[in-house]
């Protein structure tokens, strides 16, 4: 008898410790970014979270992050949408390079959330084209600079004219 009740109080404690931690892992999908993305452009990119790979999970908190090459993070926090488990975020990309992308499910309730890594992109340069940043001045510093430019411009030629003798 006592044999079947320590049987039976096992049995009960491993069934309840794998009801617990059957709900503690979500699987996290994207779109697909751009083809070919450059400094500056955005993304929308459609975040799908599956608990157990089948259902939409309602009520998280995902989030998704550029990674560079050199370390530099960006992360951009996801908005749910009307389709049950489908969340936005608008992602923008900070700079030419390479660049790969997490997704962080934010499914917490377990203590199971997650960091999804998928590919690493290329990222071109701004509309520029350049390759390099060049800095842009504001428009009024712009035109007080023409304007300093035209009055030295205006004085230089003034004293470079000769002057008419005395009459006496």
């Amino acid at each position: 008898m006592r044999t079947l009740l320590l049987t039976l109080a096992a049995a009960a404690a491993f069934a309840v410790a794998g009801t617990a931690s059957a709900g503690g892992w979500a699987t996290a999908g994207v779109s697909a970014p751009p083809d070919d993305p450059t400094a500056g452009s955005t993304w929308d990119a459609k975040i799908t979270i599956l608990q157990h790979g089948r259902t939409p999970l309602v009520g998280v908190q995902p989030t998704i992050s550029l990674v560079g090459s050199g370390g530099e993070r960006k992360t951009f926090a996801a908005k749910a949408t009307d389709e049950p488990g489908v969340y936005l975020a608008k992602v923008k990309f900070p700079a030419a390079g390479s660049w790969s992308y997490e997704v962080y499910d934010g499914f917490t309730q377990y203590g199971g959330a997650q960091m999804h890594t998928f590919s690493t992109i290329s990222v071109g340069p701004g509309s520029g084209g350049s390759g390099f940043d060049v800095p842009s001045l504001p428009v009024s510093a712009a035109i007080l600079l023409g304007v300093a430019a035209a009055i030295a411009l205006a004085l230089g030629m003034r004293r470079a004219r000769p002057r008419p003798a005395p009459q006496i």
